[in-house]
């Protein structure tokens, strides 16, 4: 039977676990390039009662990472040392004294962005209990930590914010990373028909692979002619993961009453337009949210692209590579 300690703060660590006083973490000192990520020894986060500590085995890198990185932060100031990561899969290690959907041992993947305890980017990293969830039953922890945070943007973009319908067309722009990559396999599961808009003959083959009913390469081919043949009405709707000249063509293929949407942060934000429904939105996570993207994940069984995986004491060179763009699906740090 096992057997555990319990921290004053009511978190439960089972000895099994031997959680240490220090851990390995990629962090940053100040803000700059990619180069400012090094390794760091630093203390292990101690989770609170509303709170459990996950021994990570895989952190996902995203350009949110990068814009922190580069000095952005969504309110207040950003403290040093910072370590960089808003999501992740691993075991759980403790638990607060709140947590009862939960045990220690379980394997669970997690999204928090600008995580008040630290980020990913880490052995152990403590979140918030809602924030964490049992990884989906058809994935092992790498690909679960490679789908928190763009699983839960693709399908609350699919989902609610669009609320895609069988038979609807739409058009998934900027198909080929990490979002793009679901929301193109969750519109199918929806039964919509998809076009995908990437680069690259590369781009265009992946996103093909991927169940696109059609793929455009955006820079080499007109994407309002090519949208107006796949759907001569004019499409229902677009999630547009890329802003610019390109999205404006896409909305030009949209039908009067037609749907667009798009997380925050894409730049330049599209134009409004008479007749365009437009809803802009953040991934939430929590126990429901979660709960769906189980769901879509069992049901869909989608593929989770993974572009590249380096070690954690590799995470300047993971943001270097995601800085060199065109990355089709995501990159992600191995932790153990």
């Amino acid at each position: 039977m096992k057997t555990g300690i319990v921290h004053p703060t009511g978190a439960q660590v089972l000895k099994e676990f031997n959680v240490p006083e220090v851990m390995r973490a990629a962090a940053i000192d100040r803000a700059g390039e990619p180069e400012v990520l090094s390794l760091h020894t630093m203390p292990t986060p101690v989770p609170d009662k509303d709170e459990v500590l996950i021994a990570l085995d895989t952190a996902g890198v995203g350009s949110w990472d990068a814009d922190m990185r580069a000095g952005w932060w969504p309110s207040g100031r950003m403290r040093f040392p910072m370590v960089l990561g808003t999501d992740g899969a691993g075991v759980i290690a403790a638990v607060g004294s709140h947590m009862r959907r939960l045990t220690v041992g379980d394997q669970v993947y997690s999204y928090s962005f600008a995580n008040p305890k630290g980020g990913f980017y880490a052995e152990y990293v403590a979140v918030a209990k809602e924030k964490v969830s049992p990884i989906p039953k058809n994935l092992d922890l790498r690909h679960a930590g490679a789908i928190p945070t763009t699983g839960l943007t693709a399908l609350q973009g699919v989902d609610d914010a669009l609320q895609i319908k069988r038979g609807e067309s739409l058009i998934v722009h900027g198909a080929s990373g990490g979002v793009g990559s679901l929301a193109i396999q969750f519109a199918k599961l929806r039964g919509a028909r998809v076009l995908a808009t990437t680069l690259g003959e590369d781009g265009l083959a992946f996103v093909r692979r991927l169940g696109a009913d059609v793929a455009v390469d955006g820079k080499r081919e007109d994407i309002a002619e090519q949208a107006r043949s796949f759907e001569p009405d004019g499409v229902n709707a677009v999630l547009a993961l890329v802003g610019g000249g390109a999205l404006e063509r896409c909305i030009d293929a949209v039908r009067s009453g037609g749907r667009l949407a798009y997380p925050n942060g894409i730049e330049p934000e599209p134009k409004k337009r008479r007749g365009l429904h437009v809803t802009s939105y953040d991934a939430v996570a929590g126990v429901r949210e979660f709960e769906a993207l189980n769901l879509a994940v069992e049901q869909g069984k989608p593929e989770v692209p993974i572009a590249a995986v380096y070690a954690m004491a590799e995470a300047r060179k993971a943001h270097e590579r995601l800085a060199a763009g065109h990355v089709l699906g995501k990159i992600v740090l191995r932790i153990r």
